[in-house]
């Protein structure tokens, strides 16, 4: 199982900017190629993505440096090294780097190899990456549970158009169904909006996750069409589906105050903490992400401590995948679940350390891709490796996101005929 060859090449993702794809092969020649996706929003807390900067290719955002790392620089120290060592080769990998944010070389650099080590070492097993995933590092896998989705069906803020202040607004399948029964209630749902919206004479374009975009007014008038939509189907809302937001409130934070069009007046924190909370009682929201600014703790655990018991409280800018601000989060009761994103903390091991640190901590676990995707669909079996409660993959439509959601449905048939034939 040592690693032979390691090469990296440049390819564009969902978005249409460049990103790193990296191959490794081992002297079995079982091999694994890993994709790296990239976010709109960057948070300083997560590991660097390495751009090129060239202005005469791709804008500035070409990865030839991060290639160049890989064959030239990386790819040569780890020939020889055991693909089964995981941990050990990430340590390298972030000992060669040297910088608390990967900045020298890489957090995107750093997460093709490591993902593309996990990928090959699981091909040589000849298993399955959730299945080896759960094995090797002796995670907690029920089997026959699969994570939750969380469909992104309208988007706004920074992934929309910019007349919607919340980031994105969620549909959540009971956990009551099965994967493949809360698939086909998001699709059924996320059709029948489509069709409100054309309805309405609104834009239903989609945006960067699938989300459609429309030209709404206000946020209020997001989460109205959304019902609309599912009274049009069999579905029940706060039985068979439920709403959830992603506010980003970031976005709209300045100076203390939280701006947003359904509203003349400016919020302080706790009058917006109010205002969730009235959400809360109209509209019996599932989950709440990223509502306060990612500095304003204090905000964030009187927002816990107020409705954390009735809806899901969810970290996402605010915790970067970054192990130091998920530490501070628990010591503050700040939320109640936390976003992972393997490209912010830059290797398959300190992912898996934070999802454990976590569980640890009794926080909801959800596995998330990013607005920039891939056809990569490492993070379908990851999400199942890991026992993780919830995936995000955005909306039931667009080849990026679909090729994950299909993934599950093909790990949920072979999970179920393991459970007929024992």
């Amino acid at each position: 199982m040592k690693i032979k060859a390691i090469r990296a090449r440049e390819i564009l993702d969902s978005r249409g900017i460049p990103t790193i794809e990296t191959a490794v092969t081992l002297d079995d020649n079982s091999e694994g190629v890993a994709s790296v996706p990239s976010g709109t929003l960057v948070g300083n807390d997560e590991a660097l993505e390495l751009r090129d900067n060239d202005l005469s290719r791709f804008n500035g955002m070409g990865v030839l440096k991060a290639v160049a790392n890989v064959d030239d620089i990386i790819g040569p120290k780890l020939i020889g090294m055991d693909a089964a060592y995981q941990k050990q080769i990430d340590q390298f990998l972030i000992e060669l780097d040297g910088t608390p944010n990967k900045q020298k070389l890489g957090g995107n650099t750093l997460l093709s190899i490591s993902q593309a080590v996990l990928k090959a070492s699981a091909n040589s097993f000849h298993l399955p990456m959730y299945n080896y995933l759960a094995i090797k590092y002796q995670l907690n896998n029920k089997t026959n549970r699969l994570p939750a989705p969380i469909f992104n069906v309208i988007n706004g803020g920074k992934h929309g158009t910019g007349n919607l202040d919340f980031q994105e607004f969620h549909l959540i399948p009971s956990v009551r169904k099965s994967y493949h029964e809360a698939l086909q209630c998001g699709q059924e749902i996320y059709t029948s909006l489509k069709k409100a919206l054309a309805y309405r004479g609104a834009i239903h374009s989609v945006g960067d996750e699938g989300g459609f975009a429309p030209n709404l007014f206000t946020n209020m008038d997001a989460l109205e069409i959304i019902v609309e939509a599912i009274q049009t189907t069999k579905y029940q809302l706060a039985k068979d589906v439920f709403l959830g937001l992603d506010a980003a409130a970031g976005f709209f934070y300045k100076n203390g105050q939280y701006t947003i069009k359904d509203k003349a007046q400016s919020f302080n924190r706790d009058d917006f903490i109010d205002y969730y909370i009235d959400l809360n009682n109209q509209y019996h929201l599932f989950s709440l992400e990223d509502a306060l600014d990612r500095e304003d703790w204090e905000g964030w655990r009187k927002l816990t401590a107020s409705v954390g018991e009735s809806m899901l409280i969810i970290g996402d800018d605010l915790l970067c995948t970054n192990k130091k601000r998920l530490m501070t989060a628990i010591q503050k009761k700040a939320c109640g679940a936390i976003l992972i994103k393997p490209n912010q903390a830059g290797t398959i091991s300190e992912t898996l350390e934070i999802i454990q640190l976590a569980k640890n901590s009794g926080l909801k676990i959800i596995i998330s891709h990013r607005s920039g995707e891939t056809n990569d669909d490492f993070i379908a079996d990851f999400s199942v490796g890991v026992d993780a409660d919830y995936i995000k993959f955005g909306a039931p439509a667009r080849g990026e996101r679909v090729v994950k959601y299909n993934r599950l449905l093909k790990i949920e048939e072979e999970l179920n005929s393991k459970s007929v034939t024992q």
